[in-house]
């Protein structure tokens, strides 16, 4: 009886640790259910946007509404998986935060004019370019500076702190000081107190701030191309294809050069 109570007992153990291994080995739900099935679950897309960025995602405080390009696309999106633009939630995201929220669940994909870097490519996955930009300087309307070759030791150049804007500007200017804030809208507030030269970022959206204050102008010559992708979870093929698939059915039905033309104010360069 000894004997049987002893195997029993080696037996339940084994079990044991064999429940124990699986449990490690087992992928955690959110690896082992793709963007699109964990979307539906919901009933939702979940989307980080910027707050901060007029013409691409602004919040505005008096209605709580957050609106722009990023915005519509984001929508469409929802439309592709839900049949409904408005089954989406629109978190917001910094170029600092982003990748971390995507990578631990918060957000479902990103579309906050984040450009297609090979580095942030061993992160996560892009959709194919859906704007294009070039990174410039805002600087007041007086301002003496028509070029980056012309920011000196002397010139502080604004920015946000994630973002390629810093690599760029360090790399076209190198004499430059660069000080870098939380997000674009501090960095611009910045900018209007005095405490810098220049902002720098993709033209994009410094047409935006110069729209906000006609005090500043956007310098016509770029530094840099800027492909802006929707960012999506490491692996998932699936919902790149689906939001692939959107953004060539938006081309295609001519939707996509609406939102870029109620936003940019221009038609899309072909």
């Amino acid at each position: 009886m000894k004997r049987w109570g002893k195997m029993m007992s080696i037996a339940l153990t084994a079990v044991l640790a064999m429940g124990t291994l699986a449990a490690c080995s087992k992928p955690s739900d959110q690896e082992a259910q793709g963007t699109i099935a964990k979307i539906k679950e919901q009933g939702k897309v979940i989307a980080g946007v910027k707050y901060d960025l007029n013409l691409f995602g602004l919040k505005d405080p008096s209605t709580g509404q957050v609106q722009g390009l990023d915005i519509d696309i984001a929508k469409a999106i929802a439309k592709k998986v839900l049949g409904d633009e408005n089954a989406i939630e629109l978190k917001e995201v910094t170029s600092k935060t982003r990748i971390p929220m995507l990578k631990n669940g918060e957000i479902d994909m990103i579309v906050a004019t984040m450009t297609i870097t090979e580095e942030r490519k061993q992160e996560i996955d892009f959709s194919d370019v859906y704007f294009t930009a070039g990174q410039s300087l805002l600087v007041p309307a007086n301002s003496p500076i028509t070029s980056v070759k012309d920011l000196t030791k002397a010139s502080k150049v604004l920015t946000a702190k994630g973002s390629t804007s810093t690599k760029n500007v360090r790399e076209a200017a190198p004499d430059a000081q660069v000080l870098e804030f939380e997000n674009y809208a501090e960095a611009f507030t910045a900018l209007k107190a005095g405490q810098g030269d220049a902002l720098t970022t993709d033209n994009a959206l410094l047409f935006g701030m110069a729209k906000q204050d006609p005090n500043f102008k956007v310098l016509d010559e770029t530094f840099t191309e800027e492909p802006y992708g929707i960012g999506i979870r490491k692996g998932d093929t699936e919902f790149v294809n689906l939001v692939n698939e959107t953004l060539k059915e938006l081309k295609e039905n001519g939707q996509y050069d609406a939102i870029y033309e109620k936003w940019i104010g221009k038609k899309p360069t072909k």
